[in-house]
């Protein structure tokens, strides 16, 4: 196993015991056993040592398959095609991760095993049904997670936890293994903190597969011109969104259209009109047909191993007629005739991914309205053959907010290189100190998606400081040419975060630390940790041990 494997699965292992959020796991596989399936990989394959968490509604082989249920579980013998194929191209699964019991649900609380707690704040909602995925992910325990997605569950918890959702177009990954919630409109997805790689994940279980009868090839679909024409609600649907949302989705849509796209509003009407359709029509006898059996033959564990509010979606949608249906399926084609029209000029449909993030407390006391709020922007995709995909668009208040591009059949692509031009800024970063690999406050790097570099040093006119901090850092400070002292090289890293993260991280910076450009020995300038000169009144000069990590390690 390359070294680098080696020590990414360690180090996710680590992790997971310093976030302390069991209850993001359903299973979790032994660490030796993790080991020894990443020495086997080979490192040429495209995605070699990407680790990756799976939901539980999906199949791994050897592991239990719960869909959040324990009365449900299975243990199956072969992996689910999506599996299979990520396995192939060099992923290595770590384990299966909390979801909102059979896939029904956007809050992540819907659990026997137990609320999944927000990546950034713990009184708040994951968001779900594909919870503890997103959050595995944003709390960088994983590279790549796989969820489902019926009514927004591959996109609203990417965007509460501040990553990136891909939800693909019906068909285009393969189901077989997965227990479906709606099985004709069911889409497997991906979540990463950057957006190639939940795209590269997503083209790698593409393709079809004869188990599975609902899968279809992919199309080339339609290029994007230089100059997309985004299409944006017009402002009385943006209505209802929390506060400062509104503002946050101005500045994402004219960040678009600084890189060169146009922007008109729309009427979405019938978009919205054929989201309420996923639950309140008779789309929902889907549900029942999946597992409505099960539900009937332990009625009594609702309350217990049955979560209350699934079991009452569930078990009333038995009621619902072969009319009802008929009915419900003119009628959807209806709106889809009149939404194919609305946006038939359009590269894409931009609108924010969610509405608001609520508190573990309010899904509590409203389960039912909190749920219906969240899929305003999601429930519609499904059902009329959308492909969407959501990207973190900045914070409003400390917390992740996120945008959603959403396009026709088989448009993946497409909308994922309208996204990249938005979401793909990096910055590098200089560290010096308790940001660095290992020590305490490079988590903080690891969730904003940043990634290291490379070691590196600065040039030889800088000085180092211990600062009275806690917990301890160091201070750097550039000395001016033939000043009084004199400046040495310092060790360091580079980071590369997205511009998105760089800002979150940046407005977070506690005083006396600073952004500055720091200079490196290769001739380079990069922004960097400086200090604030007052810091260093009570501070140790620790210049000569060349580097954080050397005084860490030495006498004192």
């Amino acid at each position: 196993m390359p070294e680098r494997t080696h020590e990414r699965v360690r180090a996710a292992y680590a992790r997971i015991d310093a976030v302390d959020r069991p209850e993001l796991w359903i299973t979790l596989r032994d660490l030796d056993d993790v080991l020894a399936e990443a020495a086997l990989v080979d490192p040429s394959l495209p995605l070699a040592g990407v680790l990756v968490a799976v939901k539980d509604n999906i199949d791994v082989a050897g592991l239990p398959t719960t869909a959040g249920s324990p009365s449900f579980v299975h243990r199956p013998e072969v992996d689910a095609t999506c599996v299979a194929r990520l396995r192939a191209a060099g992923a290595v699964v770590i384990g299966k991760t909390n979801m909102d019991q059979f896939a029904t649900g956007l809050v992540g609380t819907r659990s026997p095993y137990g609320a999944v707690r927000n990546a950034w704040d713990a009184l708040r909602i994951s968001g779900g049904s594909s919870s503890g995925s997103a959050v595995a992910v944003a709390l960088g325990i994983v590279d790549l997670a796989l969820g489902t997605d019926t009514a927004g569950s591959g996109r609203v918890p990417a965007a509460l936890n501040g990553v990136v959702g891909v939800k693909p177009t019906r068909g285009l990954i393969p189901l077989t293994g997965v227990v479906p919630a709606c099985r004709s409109i069911d889409c497997v997805t991906t979540f990463a903190r950057d957006l190639a790689l939940a795209r590269a994940a997503a083209e790698v279980m593409e393709g079809v597969d004869v188990a599975d009868p609902l899968s279809r090839a992919a199309s080339p679909g339609r290029t994007t011109p230089s100059r997309p024409r985004i299409a944006v609600p017009t402002a009385c649907y943006l209505d209802g969104l929390a506060e400062g949302w509104r503002e946050a989705f101005g500045a994402a849509v004219a960040r678009f259209a600084e890189v060169g796209a146009e922007i008109v509003e729309v009427d979405i009407a019938a978009l919205l009109e054929a989201a309420t359709l996923l639950y309140d029509g008779a789309f929902v006898a889907e549900r029942y047909a999946a597992v409505g059996a099960h539900l009937e033959k332990h009625l009594d564990l609702i309350g217990t191993e049955l979560d209350p509010t699934v079991a009452a979606i569930i078990l009333g949608a038995k009621d619902k007629t072969a009319a009802d249906w008929a009915a419900d399926t003119t009628r959807l084609a209806t709106l889809g005739a009149a939404a194919r029209e609305a946006l038939g000029d359009y590269d894409a449909l931009l609108t924010p991914t969610t509405t608001f993030h609520p508190a573990l407390a309010e899904v509590a006391a409203d389960p039912l309205g909190t749920n219906a709020r969240l899929g305003r922007f999601t429930n519609f995709a499904n059902l009329l053959d959308f492909a969407a995909l959501a990207v973190p668009a900045g914070f409003v208040e400390g917390l992740p907010f996120g945008v959603m591009l959403s396009g026709p059949a088989f448009s993946d692509r497409s909308l994922a290189e309208l996204a990249g031009r938005f979401a793909n800024r990096t910055i590098d970063i200089f560290v010096a100190g308790a940001h660095l690999s290992g020590q305490p406050l490079n988590a903080q790097l690891v969730v904003a998606g940043g990634s290291l570099v490379a070691q590196v040093r600065t040039e030889a006119s800088y000085r180092l400081y211990a600062l009275d901090t806690v917990p301890p850092k160091p201070g750097l400070v550039r000395v001016p040419e033939n000043g009084p002292e004199d400046g040495a090289s310092i060790a360091g890293e580079v980071w590369r975060l997205p511009a998105v993260g760089f800002g979150t991280f940046v407005a977070g910076l506690p005083a006396p630390m600073a952004i500055g450009q720091v200079r490196l020995d290769d001739g380079r300038s990069v922004s960097g940790f400086l200090v604030e000169p007052v810091a260093l009144e009570t501070a140790q000069d620790i210049t000569g041990f060349g580097g954080w990590r050397a005084y860490l390690a030495g006498p004192r």
